[in-house]
């Protein structure tokens, strides 16, 4: 019955789109202002060696989810490598990821609303997305993916349109509005490369992350992918290809056509670029693109949600009333239920609208790291527990020195989110949910 298991309805494009749609969102469009101001033009590097390890973790999870195709999730896998307490915390901290990955997203959408209605306040639109996210996801996994292929298509086109324009500009030395010639200069006249030094490089690491967190939705939508073995793979392999043009493509660029030290850090740099151009309507198009990026990101995070919350439930570490589907075999209650917290956003954007993103992707960052984490020891126990001949054909390469050196990255971070201002109060509220999560477990299992 439709009643009893998710829909396989999300074929090879979809999967292949959800995948860049869930590595390209906020993080890039809006939060890259910051890095850049932090590190400057080597904020390049920071992100090729930040989505080397996510590539790293990325394989790890492939192979682990092709090794035991009934697993349609890691929450899954951790219960199987680590036992049921860490599955639960795992499951519950991942289903909080998102909430909090929907919560900045909504909230981008509000600033990026300003661009166009500078006195509208930022809670109304974020209001009006998520209620319309929400209408959509409760149809069918398949108008998902319809949604989400649309949406991450736009976001594609623009950062290829973007980077030719941005190249071109480049190539004939055009001479933007504020007098500023577009050269490749520009990456190394004003400071140098590392113009705030080695530690304002290290320190961009923290910003990078938060802008691949999300990548892991491809291993979330194995459950309703109709051949895995074909598209995750795939999908997991393009991540490089995606992450040198969409991430250190698009910001060379940006840096080049703009030095880095003239980038407003509380804007996009891909709004302020383009309305140095010249163009009128330039700058009001890419923002239509960012802002539709936010939707896409807020409508792959609203989905992840609802799935995470309807395994909960099946696993019994959740109500029973967040595992039953609609007639779309769709969790209804659960992102009924997902969405409701999400709209707590709705209230902070009222209350405090200029803090809450810096609040919000802090604690996403931190909680998407301890994800990170358990991804990594779990494919640590598979290789200890499995023979090298009976590893599936997708596997990563040189495993065992990989995961230690992720383990020692991602710990690295934990250390930088201490440093930073801006993300010190997240790092330090955020064990309270761990905290929190363990005793729950030890009440209602009570098990040692």
């Amino acid at each position: 019955m439709s009643q009893e298991k998710l829909e396989r309805g999300l074929s090879n494009r979809h999967v292949q789109l959800i995948s860049i749609g869930g590595a390209i969102g906020t993080g890039l469009f809006l939060a890259s202002g910051k890095s850049i101001a932090i590190a400057g033009p080597s904020v390049l590097l920071a992100y090729m060696i930040v989505g080397m390890f996510v590539f790293f973790i990325m394989r790890s999870l492939g192979e682990l989810l092709l090794a035991n195709l009934d697993c349609h999730s890691f929450v899954e896998l951790a219960h199987q490598y680590l036992g049921r307490r860490w599955a639960f915390v795992t499951g519950w901290t991942y289903w909080f990821c998102w909430i909090t990955v929907a919560m900045s997203d909504l909230t981008a959408v509000g600033m990026y609303m300003r661009y166009w209605f500078p006195h509208l306040p930022q809670w109304i639109p974020a209001l009006l997305m998520l209620l319309f996210l929400m209408a959509l996801n409760l149809l069918s996994v398949k108008l998902f993916g319809e949604i989400e292929f649309w949406l991450a298509l736009i976001k594609i086109l623009a950062i290829v349109a973007l980077i030719g324009v941005g190249l071109y500009m480049i190539f004939t030395h055009h001479k933007l509005e504020n007098g500023i010639v577009a050269s490749f200069a520009n990456l190394y006249q004003d400071g140098g490369f590392f113009p705030h030094g080695f530690s304002g490089f290290i320190l961009s690491f923290q910003l990078a992350v938060f802008s691949f967190t999300g990548v892991e939705l491809v291993g979330l939508t194995a459950g309703e992918t109709q051949d895995p073995e074909k598209t995750l793979p795939k999908a997991i392999n393009n991540i490089p290809v995606r992450i040198l043009l969409f991430y250190v493509g698009s910001l060379a660029v940006i840096m080049a056509v703009q030095p880095w030290n003239i980038i407003d850090p509380t804007q996009s740099p891909f709004v302020t670029v383009f309305s140095s151009i010249g163009i009128a309507a330039a700058a009001s198009i890419i923002n239509f693109v960012v802002l539709s990026s936010a939707a896409s990101a807020c409508n792959s995070a609203l989905f992840s949600t609802s799935r995470m919350l309807y395994g909960l439930a099946k696993d019994d570490n959740a109500p029973k009333t967040f595992a039953k589907l609609n007639k779309n075999s769709t969790p209804a209650m659960a992102l009924l239920m997902s969405s409701v917290v999400v709209g707590i956003t709705i209230v902070l954007n009222y209350v405090m609208p200029e803090g809450v993103f810096s609040l919000i992707s802090g604690i996403s960052t931190v909680c998407f790291l301890f994800i990170w984490t358990i991804i990594v020891i779990c494919h640590m126990k598979f290789l200890k527990q499995t023979k090298d001949e009976d590893r599936p054909k997708f596997r990563l390469k040189g495993a065992k020195v990989i995961n230690i050196l992720s383990l020692i990255f991602l710990a690295l971070i934990i250390v930088i989110c201490a440093v930073l201002e801006s993300t010190r109060i997240a790092l330090f509220i955020t064990p309270i949910w761990f905290i929190a999560l363990l005793i729950i477990y030890q009440v209602k299992f009570k098990e040692q």
